[in-house]
């Protein structure tokens, strides 16, 4: 498949954990399907909780997005994955200093985001600054 095709994620909402059934409509993968990744892949590590109950952090939904495009979309194999995502990330999905890619900012301990979030973002707290301005 092209790289050129762009995969449609539906917006992550503002939470810090995510449970596997969240995950799986986010990332448009099933949960048996996560858990395979969990142990293919190192830096999925979700919190584990009574029951073995699986909370995702926005920043695995967000390494989740990565591999599944890059499986899905770009036409890694999973090794091929594995490899790609050790010279890009760290652990933590933040970009690693010797990463050296344009569009996405290799600054070491600031989490990475998608493009468009930050203005996103920005937008929002504008609008809730003019608001606190006017009472």
């Amino acid at each position: 498949m092209s790289k050129s095709i762009i995969d449609p994620f539906p917006p992550l909402p503002l939470k810090h954990y995510f449970s596997i059934g969240e995950v799986s409509e986010l990332c448009m993968v099933k949960p048996h399907v996560l858990r395979y990744w969990e142990n293919e892949f190192v830096q999925l590590n979700p919190l584990k909780r009574k029951g073995n109950r699986r909370y995702y952090k926005t920043e695995e939904v967000l390494l989740i997005r990565k591999i599944r495009s890059l499986l899905y979309v770009e036409g890694y194999t999973i090794n091929g994955a594995k490899i790609r995502l050790s010279n890009d990330f760290d652990s933590f999905g933040t970009k690693t200093k010797s990463s050296n890619n344009s569009d996405t900012e290799s600054v070491t301990g600031k989490a990475y985001l998608e493009p468009g979030i930050k203005n996103k973002l920005l937008e929002i707290l504008s609008i809730l600054e003019g608001k606190s301005s006017c009472d």
